[in-house]
């Protein structure tokens, strides 16, 4: 299914230090247990014995020791983690989860904060070890700063948003802007300490840029785009016990009256913000940008694709709901110029230097660090396994 939704576009930031996280867990499968041998008549079969039958033993409560909040799990150049801290940072995790729609079952929640632990506590052990670095280097953040972060993200979206455009659609996915700015104010610190280590390591030319677009073309190559904004009205089934003909009815007429009204000279951007149930797109009065053939599901994309610039369609039905769709512009396939990517060459070049600078740099702090768990609390080496042997091929049959 191809979503409409626009997905978010940060730049170098606290994803270079922090690892992600991902499990995949299966419960485990008790054994069944084998069948009582039965008797001719179906019942359970009595077996003589003189032997005097063992009685089971009752099963033995295993109690798990519990690890107080101020017990320490790893010392870094002296700075003590405590066991509270990385709770703390798993609880967060796992709200954040929660708040996404991704209630984790009860049966997994204890595997899954077994399974966190340990990349908490190196992503903890790495934001001491930067902090200790930033403070060295006298790095302090301003609220400018923070500002000035955020609004070089909000314009680095496609299309660009200004800051305004930028928190509606933030509250739109649920996320909260001073959440963001805090999450700017703690990692924008490391960001600059690497930019700061890495200036005099990283030099990205021109000639860089050139060299990388000659060797891939195909990137730089374009279909047939068209650009356009649209409306979405979604048929409401939020009550189970609506009839799906009912709602489908009522989201039809509803997108119906919009038609008549942008028809009758109504501002279509104004509209798609005050109605359009796409997240991704209604808060910039539902402009799409630019996209390709196959990006959009196919009766969207007939429709779009056969307007004129400034066209209106007709209400299109498609999977998602009703739309209205509004061309706004056309680009011819074919190759885009060197100067028009020279710019976002370099930077991405210098992004990709720039990480693995900081990966080397983070490696090297820890090399150089004194860390020391506590008897018992070592972390587990990885295991390693073994490569599968190739399968025999079968005979063919004859």
């Amino acid at each position: 299914m191809k979503s409409f939704l626009c997905s978010l576009r940060f730049p170098l930031c606290v994803a270079v230090f922090c690892a992600a996280l991902s499990l995949s867990c299966k419960p485990d499968q008790p054994e069944p247990a084998p069948p009582e041998p039965k008797s001719a008549k179906g019942g359970p079969k009595t077996v003589e014995t003189d032997i005097e039958p063992v009685k089971p033993k009752p099963p033995v409560e295993i109690r798990q020791r519990r690890t107080a909040p101020n017990e320490v799990a790893v010392t870094v150049n002296g700075t003590e983690i405590t066991e509270g801290k990385i709770e703390a940072m798993i609880k967060t995790q796992l709200d954040r989860m929660a708040a996404q729609g991704k209630q984790m079952p009860p049966q997994f929640a204890e595997q899954y904060k077994k399974t966190l632990r340990q990349p908490i506590i190196e992503q903890m052990i790495v934001e001491q070890l930067m902090s200790e670095k930033v403070k060295a280097a006298n790095i302090v953040i301003t609220e400018e700063d923070v500002n000035n972060e955020l609004k070089e993200i909000a314009a680095a979206q496609k299309p660009p948003l200004s800051l305004e455009e930028f928190e509606a659609k933030m509250k739109q996915y649920g996320q909260n802007l001073d959440d963001i700015k805090e999450q700017i104010r703690k990692a924008l610190p490391y960001k600059m300490l690497i930019e700061k280590e890495a200036s005099d390591k990283i030099n990205v030319t021109d000639e860089d840029a050139r060299k990388f677009y000659d060797e891939n073309p195909k990137k730089y190559e374009v279909s047939e785009q068209i650009s356009a904004r649209h409306i979405l009205i979604r048929p409401d089934l939020t009550d189970p016990n609506t009839d799906p003909n009912e709602a489908n009815a009522k989201a039809r007429a509803k997108a119906e009256d919009l038609l008549k009204q942008i028809n009758g000279g109504a501002d279509f951007a104004e509209l798609a913000k005050a109605n359009s149930a796409d997240p991704g797109s209604a808060a910039n009065g539902g402009d799409l940008g630019f996209f390709a053939r196959g990006r959009m599901v196919p009766p969207f994309e007939k429709a779009a694709f056969e307007l004129k610039d400034g066209q209106v369609s007709d209400v299109v039905n498609t999977s998602y709901g009703f739309h209205i769709i509004k061309a706004t512009g056309r680009k011819e396939a074919g190759v885009t110029p060197f100067d028009e990517v020279k710019e976002d060459i370099i930077r991405q070049l210098t992004q990709i230097k720039q990480t693995e600078f900081a990966k080397q740099y983070i490696e090297k702090l820890k090399t150089e660090a004194k860390i020391v768990y506590p008897p018992g609390k070592e972390p587990k080496p990885k295991p390693t396994t073994p490569p599968t042997p190739p399968r025999p091929t079968p005979p063919a049959p004859k």
